[in-house]
């Protein structure tokens, strides 16, 4: 009897053993979680972090918990081109990039560098949607095998100055940082400045230690690093109008399912939209904060800084293709 008794437990507990396996085996890797490490070189007060962290959380809601995203802001994890070669290397995920750097695997992408190639923020939102920028995008993926989702509105670059700039004349010798990235080279190589890369966790003191005379960002950017702290002026010069573009690596895009990949892009196109709003919002009342903080906000005659690069400068002089600025110049 006693023999009997434990066969019938022995193959109860088989059975039982048999349905746990079936049910790793069925559900095991589909609720596996996976970690993903979200990169950007920006403070955590900035919408660009803000957004991303939701972008992380909605991430995790709409994957039931099958993806974890950690934002590591504020070049934690490196400066904007180490993380651009974090994607390829593997070490991040996901990173929000200019086109600048991005531009660096695939030229062409970086042409909405040049200066005054969009008229105002809008023109640069409907390029978001617009032909040219699927083709430069889709162009961009090939070449390096990351994946462009979105493209969010960074804001309208202004020159801060030690000495005030109210014509195209005063930029001639001035020493002024610009991103490490040849696109930005335009605008200031044209007008006779001296253009300083320095990598963008180094500009403060870059400003406050005298390295450099001038730097240029937009409003948002110049609250959020508090240069206004080390530089009194600030030229509205509006000569680029700056862009950030969500990249997820080639890595890990390659090995989402078509579900996934639809809910990635939903969700980092929400963020990408709720981030370039907050910024426009604010750069509409930031000029008056800084005249409020003592800072000397200067309107320039844009039209006159447009005319004097473009007598200096052209797309071709910079390695970008005339046929894609003239599309994205045409979009109306």
């Amino acid at each position: 009897m006693k023999k009997r008794e434990l066969t019938k437990l022995a193959l109860k507990t088989l059975a039982a053993a048999t349905l746990l396996t079936g049910a790793l085996g069925t559900f095991g890797i589909a609720s596996a979680q996976t970690k993903l490490k979200w990169a950007h070189v920006y403070e955590t007060s900035e919408p660009f972090h803000r957004w991303s962290v939701w972008a992380g959380d909605e991430i995790k809601k709409r994957t039931n918990g099958r993806y974890e995203v950690q934002v590591f802001p504020a070049s934690s994890l490196g400066k904007e081109s180490d993380i651009n070669q974090g994607l390829t290397l593997g070490t991040v995920d996901i990173i929000l990039s200019g086109s600048s750097f991005a531009g660096n695997t695939y030229k062409p992408l970086a042409v909405t560098y040049f200066p005054f190639i969009f008229r105002d923020a809008e023109h640069q939102l409907k390029y978001a949607k617009s032909d040219v920028f699927k083709e430069l995008a889709r162009d961009y993926d090939a070449k390096s095998g990351n994946h462009i989702t979105a493209l969010t509105y960074y804001g309208a670059r202004h020159v801060t100055s030690n000495k005030p700039v109210r014509t195209p004349a005063d930029m001639k010798d001035l020493k002024i940082r610009v991103p490490d990235a040849p696109a930005y080279l335009a605008f200031p190589k044209s007008l006779g400045a001296n253009a300083t890369p320095i990598a963008f966790a180094e500009v403060y003191l870059a400003l406050q230690n005298g390295t450099v005379d001038a730097q240029e960002n937009p409003l948002p950017t110049i609250l959020a690093k508090k240069f206004f702290e080390v530089q009194k002026n600030i030229s509205l010069t509006g000569h680029i109008v700056d862009s950030l573009l969500t990249i997820v690596g080639g890595s890990l895009w390659s090995k989402l399912s078509e579900a996934d990949k639809k809910i990635f892009s939903e969700v980092m196109q929400d963020a990408a939209e709720k981030a370039g709003r907050e910024i426009i919002a604010s750069e509409t009342r930031l000029a008056e904060e800084f005249k409020q903080k003592g800072v000397n906000v200067i309107t320039v005659d844009k039209t006159a800084f447009r005319e004097a690069v473009l007598k200096n400068a052209k797309p071709t002089d910079y390695g970008y293709r005339q046929i894609d600025y003239d599309r994205i110049i045409a979009i109306k």
